[in-house]
């Protein structure tokens, strides 16, 4: 088995049969392949729905194995899981909101194929319009918290630029393809990673082992953003983003540059949240939001309303 895609799905109905269309649509003629939908407890019927596309197109067909929790888990814990039930040599982490578009599949392979030290490739995101989404970036440090403070991130840490396949620090996982070798010997996700900040970690572990990362242009994919749009999740989302930052910067850089980086974010958030008050569509009180979460991140996230149900 060359190729297994691997799907996280929670309560996904709306976009799931665009990500399995488009896994159908994309996948290349002559590799073996299966598909790994792991239904995180969802409530909305769509791990029956990926069952019943399966059931009524021979392009999914028997390839297509749903793997059911009767209770939630994070995104990081659940790509370790798909990763360690996986059979192909190559593993495509998507989210169910991704959607892969055509010759997306085959540059993401053939880049891996050519590279035998990369250990991930990341595909280009595509918001749902088309326009190119930042989806790679520089690993995080004090020096990338002051270029965003200081106006240059886009400039200094975003690396999802250019036509050519290049290597960055981590890129995304809505759709990111993982030798799964390589997520064996640095021992896949953390679980202290509900979501956020999970694939950041796992890219750095990757490059510590000596398996660096590339982002693949040629590999385009739309993201619906189904999460980052959902205001109704508010504080508890900002809080796991910057928990999850900070969790992070403690882990591989240590707790003076932790802190060094918790203040240089809250300080990069008040000139937006000022520009906010006369930008039509903005509201400063969610750049303040960030602001203090940033500084403090403390508070319940989306990790807690899962672990009170168990």
């Amino acid at each position: 088995m060359e190729l297994s895609y691997c799907i996280v799905n929670t309560d996904g109905r709306e976009h799931l049969p665009a990500c399995l269309e488009g896994i159908a649509a994309a996948h290349p003629e002559g590799i073996s392949f299966e598909i790994l939908l792991l239904d995180n407890a969802s409530g909305d019927g769509s791990a029956e729905l990926a069952s019943a596309i399966g059931d009524r197109d021979p392009r999914i067909g028997d390839a297509l194995r749903v793997i059911r929790l009767e209770r939630r888990a994070g995104k990081a814990a659940n790509d370790t899981r798909l990763l360690g039930a996986a059979r192909g040599d190559l593993c495509l982490l998507l989210n169910e909101d991704s959607e892969l578009l055509p010759g997306a599949t085959a540059a993401l392979v053939d880049a891996m194929r050519a590279d035998p030290r990369a250990g991930a490739a990341g595909a280009q995101l595509l918001d749902p319009t088309g326009e190119p989404q930042p989806c790679a970036w520089r690993l995080p440090g004090v020096g990338t918290a002051l270029a965003q403070a200081l106006f240059l991130h886009r400039l200094v840490v975003t690396a999802s630029r250019g036509g050519e396949t290049r290597r960055v620090g981590w890129a995304q996982s809505a759709a990111l393809l993982v030798r799964r070798s390589s997520a064996e010997r640095v021992g896949y996700l953390d679980p202290r990673f509900f979501v956020y900040s999970d694939e950041t970690d796992f890219c750095k572990r990757l490059g510590d082992a000596g398996f660096h990362t590339l982002y693949v242009p040629g590999a385009r994919a739309i993201h619906h953003e189904q999460l980052s749009t959902d205001r109704g999740a508010g504080t508890r989302r900002v809080v796991e983003f910057h928990r999850n930052r900070d969790l992070y910067m403690r882990k591989h850089h240590g707790r003076v540059a932790a802190a060094l980086v918790r203040a240089l974010t809250a300080f990069s958030y008040l000139p937006r949240a000022l520009a906010a008050l006369v930008m039509a569509g903005h509201d400063p009180r969610w750049y303040l939001l960030h602001a203090s979460k940033a500084a403090w991140p403390r508070g319940e996230g989306l990790r807690e309303p899962v672990e009170e149900e168990r």
